[in-house]
């Protein structure tokens, strides 16, 4: 089956990011705010770790931003592990659960 990404609104109004090409999709990638980095910085980094574009990864630094936390990526562990060490690799706060 081919990967498919999905954009749509979580439960909680939230934008997230789905890779449903495995049927393990039932894990989430949690990126956290944090004073130390600038909009433009999460944003690229959200570029390379969930393969979207600068406007998307824009916009969920906004949610995370003003909300605290969101989830950027669900998929399977394996591929949310992986965001979430992209997102790490440069101090940015997340977690992984199911």
């Amino acid at each position: 089956m081919a990967a498919v990404s999905l954009h749509r609104a979580s439960s909680a109004g939230r934008p997230e990011t789905i890779d449903s090409s495995r049927r393990d999709f039932g894990w989430r990638t949690i990126l956290f705010n944090c004073d130390c980095h600038s909009f433009q910085q999460v944003a690229f980094q959200l570029v390379k770790a969930i393969r979207c574009d600068f406007q998307r990864g824009l916009a969920l630094a906004n949610v995370v931003h003003l909300t605290g936390s969101a989830t950027v990526f669900k998929g399977s562990r394996e591929r949310c592990e992986a965001v979430s060490e992209v997102l790490g690799a440069i101090g940015l706060r997340v977690t992984v659960d199911q």
